[in-house]
């Protein structure tokens, strides 16, 4: 059974992580409280796993730790499981007052989600990041752990490990394999891995696949990214249009259904003004130029 948690939000943006698109990793070592504190991004992951060099965790670890308890807020990227520094990161970060949730890398099992939100005490939220085939193929299982969150998709290591091609017939099924995944699992839409270039059109395009395909958010490596990525992936004016006349149209008739298309596109409806709301809200973020 998922465990149900508080959906955190940064103070200040107001967009709760469960529908957050953007997430920005920003290196332990790079660490910067106005970086943080100034980014457009819905949600910031200061990274602790592959950014860190092994001889470098303690160190950073410690600046992250201080960052946390001095008034900072951030999600941070842990090392994984199998790894020496993983019950390092959670006994130093465990009940930091900023710490707003962790993203476990190289997630390959239910239980590596389990044991980290229990070790955290079991309030803390976890993105699990899936990288590999294993935790694709143990997708569901990860979907449905103790803890767990949302989840993710560590793209540039799935390559890696599968030796896919970096296009979008390549990586459809893994992406895919995460959104039903998430279904499954009463999870809020997946994390999709990040764009390697800043190119407008390129981001762009990927962005637009991703949600195609059911994904609701995307890692981002660099804050020239996250811009692009938030009015991608939020709803368009015109889906806020459509979504506003169609529920104006059946409050007109008393909301009463009249074939079966309506309980879908209802359900669709009020979803994308939901998502409209959230995005509008957040005081970095341009409202959409339907809503008034």
């Amino acid at each position: 059974m998922t465990l149900q948690l508080d959906t955190p939000s940064r103070p200040g943006f107001g967009v709760p992580a469960d529908v957050a698109r953007t997430w920005l990793l920003i290196s332990a070592a790079r660490l910067d409280a106005v970086a943080v504190s100034g980014s457009r991004a819905d949600a910031v992951v200061i990274d602790l796993e592959d950014a860190i060099d092994a001889s470098r965790k303690g160190v950073e670890r410690e600046r992250v730790a201080r960052f946390l308890e001095t008034g900072g807020e951030a999600w941070v990227r842990i090392n994984d499981r199998t790894t020496p520094f993983w019950a390092d990161d959670l006994d130093r970060l465990r009940g930091a007052p900023g710490l707003l949730g962790v993203v476990l890398a190289k997630t390959e099992e239910a239980g590596h989600v389990a044991e980290t939100s229990e070790r955290l005490g079991g309030g803390t939220p976890v993105v699990a990041l899936i990288e590999s085939a294993l935790g694709i193929e143990n997708a569901a299982a990860i979907a449905r752990a103790a803890g767990v969150f949302r989840l993710a998709f560590g793209s540039g290591d799935y390559r890696r490990d599968t030796g896919v091609a970096n296009n979008e017939l390549a990586l459809a099924y893994p992406r895919s394999r995460l959104v039903v995944a998430s279904r499954v699992g009463s999870l809020p839409g997946p994390i999709d891995g990040p764009s390697v270039v800043d190119g407008v059109p390129i981001v762009t395009e990927q962005s637009r696949s991703a949600s195609a395909l059911g994904l609701t958010g995307r890692l981002c490596l660099r804050e020239a990214q996250v811009a692009i990525v938030n009015e991608v992936m939020a709803p368009s004016a015109e889906e806020v249009s459509w979504a506003s006349d169609f529920l104006e149209e059946f409050d007109a008739c008393g909301r009463v259904v009249r074939d079966g298309s309506d309980l879908p596109r209802l359900g669709r409806a009020e979803r994308i003004l939901e998502l409209d709301r959230a995005f509008s809200s957040a005081p970095n973020s341009t409202p959409s130029p339907t809503r008034m």
